[in-house]
């Protein structure tokens, strides 16, 4: 699958989000795990990271074409997702 320059900097820009977000919350660093594809370590580059297009599929329902990761959204989701013990999935 191909990714558009303009989709791939928006995933980029999410996982600095991302990063600069959860440094702070050590405690949702578990949670994170609901979001590794199965199966991670057989794939290269050998990273337990979602894959490029569920992460543009995410951020294209919650902010529409074009929008950016809201570091405070990925926290709520996050500890919601703890919470109610739901897959983040």
């Amino acid at each position: 699958m191909r990714v558009s320059r303009r989709a791939s900097g928006r995933v980029h820009r999410a996982w600095r989000e991302a990063l600069r977000v959860l440094v702070l919350r050590p405690d949702l660093w578990p949670t994170l795990g609901r979001f590794v594809p199965p199966r991670w370590w057989a794939r290269w580059p050998p990273l337990p990271l979602p894959p490029v297009g569920f992460l543009r599929f995410r951020m294209e329902a919650m902010y529409g074409p074009g929008g950016a990761l809201d570091g405070d959204d990925l926290v709520r989701f996050l500890e919601w997702c703890r919470r109610t013990g739901r897959p983040a999935r």
